[in-house]
Formats: structure tokens, C-alpha cells, sequence
């Protein structure tokens, strides 16, 4: 299908009202058709796009040059002229912008009702809430009219409605991806978000987004998970607010993940409990009144009551509260990473329950707290998060996220990916490659290596014909590679990525006769690589014809 024909078949589906309350504004089809038309240039072109044709919806608190952002209240709005990063990277890898979707106002909320564009409502079930505050771009994902949306999280906003309209939300570690160009709502804890029906596409936008990243990655930052990881899960009576029904159902999201090869320990959850509670219950909530209580003194009739309830009370908020909220903060995190330990991640439900509008519009504030038990911590203690499907629970949808440290954004992919059975998503940015040809291989004695530091198999390649391979005498055994150029042969070998201080540590503990020197692959690349002091090949068997290590191992 061609990036037209899949702008004829969104509008068509526009065209029959599927959940219109989902969007704000939407962009005229003969002007994302002429869009698609230029698009469709570039690639005819050679240009590599990798989004090419995906269709983007935008939450309207993010800016997309040409189109107002409202944030959700009228008067609110502006028209930006240049759109927010996230949106432009995307845009230029070849997506193409529907629209913007509704929100809770000012992104203050986690239900999805707040909003005097409207209840955005549950794909399944009208009745009740899509979840929020990215309630549109999380259900127009869910009905397949885009395929990729952006919201924002610092509560839980990206997470909670994927697990409602069951599609992934990736959260990525804050500041990653540039907040520029997106209206506040905590500035130090907000991010942006992306939803898909894939974590496979949901991670490819994210990586995209976050390059360059908005905030440095450390040099260890892991690409990977391990090959076996620690997944740190509550047992049933840690977990509050839950049915037994839906305790069932994250039993069972635990049990995939054992059968995966994950190994489970306990953890318990009251420093994360407690820190959650500090996002809007103590003086962080001054950050709200920063970014729009000024607009809301002024233009009071114009905001959801409850969201101007919990905005204008802020103003009132003491100094030394943020003070002293900060420092309790800092304690619980403390608490909270000695209960995580030696953990690669931790999972817990999306969120406890799946409110009613009815129920919401009964108790605003209670029930929107108790939707974000679980999701409310994350942003405070600075982790990253995965949110995905994981079954159906009393006639809707049920959700899990995976949850890990700042940076650690592949881990959580990688353990998500467990959960639904789905390859690894596309290794993230950051890494340097590295090819092994022999004891570091997959499989092999000295992998551990690569795999406790956080690195990734990229792709299985061949040398250029210019090598030759002999077995050394070591222990464990292992291969010298010594290029020779004429009268050399192509040896196999996989590259993979590596974060840059594992690199730097791995050559450091290098033993003889090893070293790291430009090795050229088959397709005419370079790349760093093990090679070999050719001193040490002279009494040493050339098995350059078995084509690799593992061939000669078989033999």
C-alpha cells in the first residue's frame, strides 16, 4: 500500500465516525494527500526513510507546526511555527501528521474525561474511560487509523491508556527525547511518549526521537538485556487496589516471562508506593501552577473544574514543602533501588483497575489516584518503562509495564519483548560495534562478556576474503584472525554493539596475543574487530578453510 492509499484509507474511516472525540483538530485530507504525493517523491528518489508512509496523530499539547496547540482549552491556544522536535525527527524519517488528539486538559490527569472536547472513551467499551491524559492518540492507535502516536507522561499518561486500549507505550528515560515545543505540566519529570501496536515500532520512533538525545546517555548505559534476567515482581499481597481477576492476570504476565527464561524474585513495594504519592499529593504539584496557573488566574471559567482544582491550590504550596519533598524523595529512592538490588527490571501491574466514566464523575480526584498506583513513582526516581498488552481481564483489556533504570530503556524492551513473544526490538543508539570471530561468539565460553555489559548481537557477517583463521592454545580455546590480503579467505562472525565503557574495558583486560584493530567486513566496511599478533600463529593449526570458528568446532 502506498503512503496515498493509506491517507485514503484513514479519512475513509475518519469518515465513519470511529470515536471522533478522539481528535481536535484534524489536518484536510487533500493536504496530508500532498504530503504523501512528496514523500512518495523521496523515496523515488533513494532516500532511505524508515517511517515512510507511517501515519503520526499528535497529542495537542505537543507542537506541530501549522496547527494550534490547545492543551485542551480553546483559549489556551496558540499556532506554532515550528514544531517540536519529536515531531520534526519523525516527520523527516517519513511520517506523515494526521492531527492532533484530545487530551485531559493541560495533561492533568489519568482518565482521559477531563477535556471540554469531550470523554474520550474505551475502544471496547464506551462506558468506560480510554485512560489519559494521551487518551486520543493512545485510541486512534487502537483502531488502526495511525500508526504511530505521540503522547506525554509524568504521571503515567503514556502507559495507562496503552494498557486500557491495549497497544504498547514506550516511555523512555527523562530527557532522552527533547521536551521543546511541548506545553509543561511538571517540567522536571514530564517526557514524550510514543504508542503503536508493535514494541518493534514503537521502539523504531523512540530511537529516532531520541537522536540526538536531549540528555547525554552514559557511556555504560546497556543495549541489552541479559540473556536471562532478573525480574523483580511483587507477590500477590504487595499489590493494592486489585481484584483477584486482575492479581490472576499479572500472575500470568509473570509466568510468560519465566517461561521466556526470566528468573523472578520478590520486591517490596512501599518506597515506590510512598514516592508516588509525593507526585501530586505534596509540593511537586508546584510545578503545575508554574507552567499554566498564571493562565488559569486569569481565565478562570475556561479549565475543567478538576483540573483547576488541583492546578490553582498549588499556588499556595510553602516553599520549604518542595523542600523538604524533595529530600524525602531522595530518601525513598534510596530505599526503593535496595529493594530493587540486583534486579535487571521490575514489573507491576499498568494500572489496578479500569474505571467507569461514571465512576470517574462521581470521585474525580480518588479515582484518578488509584489508576495511577503504579505509574505515578516512575518519572520521580528517573527509570524508564514499557507498557503492553498482556491479556484480557473482565471483558477489557489488560496491561503490564516493564520498569527499568534511567537508561536502561533497552532492558525494558528487551523484557517487554518476553512478555509478548516478539522478537528484540532494533537495537537502540549509542553502542560501538564490535566483531567476534571466535570465543565471544553467541553460544561461546567468553559471550558472557559481552552480554553481562549490556551489549547486543547486531547481525552475523563474513570478513572480506583478505584473512586467515587459526586455533590457539589457550584456554578456553579461541581463534587468531591475522589478515594476510592475497591468498585469504572470508571468515563468519557476528558485530555486535557494545556500550562504549564495556569496549574501553574489555581492550583493557585484552590478553595475548589478542588485540582490536580494523577488520574489513564482506560488504567493504570497516569495523573494529579481535585480531590476532601474528607471532603467535607459527605453530598454531590454519583453519582458515573451515570458513569460522563454529564450523571447525563442528568438525
Amino acid at each position: 500500500m502506498t503512503p496515498q492509499d493509506r491517507v485514503h484509507d484513514a479519512y475513509a474511516r475518519l469518515a465513519r465516525g470511529e470515536r471522533p472525540e478522539a481528535w481536535i483538530t484534524l489536518r484536510a485530507e487533500e493536504d496530508v494527500l500532498a504530503d504523501a504525493a512528496a514523500l512518495e517523491q523521496r523515496l523515488a528518489a533513494g532516500e532511505l526513510l524508515p517511517l515512510a508512509g507511517s501515519l503520526l496523530a499528535v497529542k495537542d499539547n505537543i507542537d506541530v507546526a501549522g496547527l494550534p496547540t490547545t492543551a485542551a482549552c480553546p483559549e489556551y491556544a496558540y499556532l506554532p511555527e515550528r514544531s517540536a522536535p519529536a515531531v520534526r525527527r519523525l516527520v523527516d524519517a517519513g511520517a506523515l501528521v494526521l492531527g492532533k488528539t484530545n487530551l485531559d486538559q493541560f495533561a492533568t490527569g489519568l482518565v482521559g474525561t477531563r477535556s471540554p472536547y469531550g470523554a474520550v472513551r474505551d475502544v471496547r467499551d464506551p462506558a468506560r474511560v480510554s485512560g489519559g491524559s494521551s487518551s486520543g492518540s493512545a485510541v486512534v492507535v487502537a483502531l488502526g487509523i495511525a500508526d504511530l502516536a505521540l503522547g506525554t507522561d509524568t504521571a503515567g499518561s503514556g502507559r495507562v491508556p496503552a494498557a486500557y486500549q491495549g497497544v504498547v507505550g514506550v516511555k523512555p528515560t527523562r530527557g532522552l527525547v527533547p521536551t521543546d515545543g511541548v506545553v509543561p505540566a511538571c517540567r522536571s519529570f514530564d517526557c514524550v511518549t510514543v504508542f503503536a501496536r508493535t514494541l518493534g515500532d514503537a521502539r523504531q520512533a523512540m530511537s529516532i526521537m531520541s537522536e540526538p538525545a536531549g540528555r547525554p546517555w552514559p557511556a555504560d548505559a546497556p543495549l541489552a538485556a541479559p540473556p536471562a534476567p532478573v525480574v523483580a515482581v511483587p507477590d500477590r499481597d504487595e499489590l493494592v487496589g486489585m481484584s483477584g481477576p486482575w492479581l490472576d492476570a499479572f500472575e500470568q504476565a509473570a509466568q510468560a516471562l519465566v517461561k521466556a527464561g526470566a528468573r523472578l524474585r520478590p520486591i517490596r513495594l512501599a518506597p515506590f508506593l510512598a514516592a508516588a504519592k509525593l507526585l501530586y499529593g505534596g509540593g511537586f504539584v508546584a510545578e503545575r501552577y508554574a507552567a499554566v496557573g498564571a493562565f488559569l488566574d486569569g481565565h478562570p471559567a475556561t479549565a475543567d473544574p478538576t483540573v483547576a482544582g488541583i492546578i490553582t491550590a498549588a499556588r499556595d504550596v510553602p516553599a520549604h514543602v518542595l523542600v523538604a519533598d524533595t529530600e524525602r524523595l531522595e530518601r525513598l529512592r534510596e530505599q526503593a533501588m535496595a529493594e530493587w538490588g540486583d534486579a535487571d527490571a521490575l514489573l507491576l501491574p499498568t494500572a489496578p483497575v479500569h474505571p467507569t466514566i461514571a465512576q470517574v464523575a462521581a470521585d474525580p480526584v480518588g479515582v484518578n489516584a488509584l489508576v495511577g498506583t503504579y505509574t505515578n513513582f516512575c518519572n520521580l526516581f528517573d527509570l524508564a518503562a514499557v507498557a503492553v498488552p498482556a491479556g484480557e481481564v473482565e471483558g477489557g483489556h489488560f496491561g503490564v509495564q516493564v520498569i527499568a533504570r534511567g537508561f536502561a530503556d533497552a532492558v525494558a524492551a528487551d523484557v517487554a519483548a518476553l512478555i509478548l513473544d516478539e522478537p528484540a526490538p532494533a537495537p537502540p543508539t549509542g553502542g560501538l560495534p564490535l566483531l567476534v570471530i571466535g570465543a565471544h561468539l553467541t553460544g561461546q565460553p567468553l559471550n558472557v562478556q559481552l552480554t553481562s555489559a549490556g551489549g547486543r548481537c547486531a547481525a552475523q557477517v563474513r570478513t572480506a576474503a583478505e584473512y586467515r583463521l587459526y586455533a590457539l592454545p589457550t584456554q578456553p580455546a579461541k581463534p587468531g584472525l591475522v589478515r594476510v590480503g592475497s591468498g585469504g579467505g572470508s571468515i563468519d562472525g557476528e558485530v555486535w554493539l557494545l556500550p562504549p565503557a564495556a569496549l574501553g574495558r574489555l581492550l583493557a583486560a585484552l590478553p595475548e596475543p589478542m588485540t582490536l584493530g580494523k577488520v574489513r567486513l564482506a560488504d567493504g566496511s570497516l569495523v573494529t574487530g579481535f585480531l590476532c599478533e601474528s607471532a603467535a600463529t607459527e605453530d598454531a593449526p590454519d583453519i582458515t578453510e573451515h570458513g569460522g570458528w563454529r564450523s571447525y568446532l563442528a568438525s
